[in-house]
């Protein structure tokens, strides 16, 4: 028996933010699925973990956090 594979969709979507110059701000959406890969892009432009983009996945929540946010990163 072959079943097909469920898709992943997003369960709560990204919100548009306020954010303050210079703060941290952070970004979460939720999947219907635990197991799925979460890619972070701006434009085109895949982000990398690095001291301004911190990613972080818990269960079905994934979160990008914006450090020493600029008006750039809108």
């Amino acid at each position: 028996l072959c079943v097909p594979a469920v898709p992943v969709l997003f369960k709560q979507a990204l919100e548009n933010m306020d954010m303050e110059e210079g703060k941290s701000v952070s970004l979460r959406c939720e999947l219907t699925k635990t197991d799925a890969t979460v890619v972070w892009k701006k434009g085109e432009a895949t982000l990398q973990a690095s001291a301004k983009y911190e990613m972080k996945q818990k269960g079905t929540v994934a979160e990008l956090v914006i450090h020493n946010a600029e008006p750039e990163d809108a």
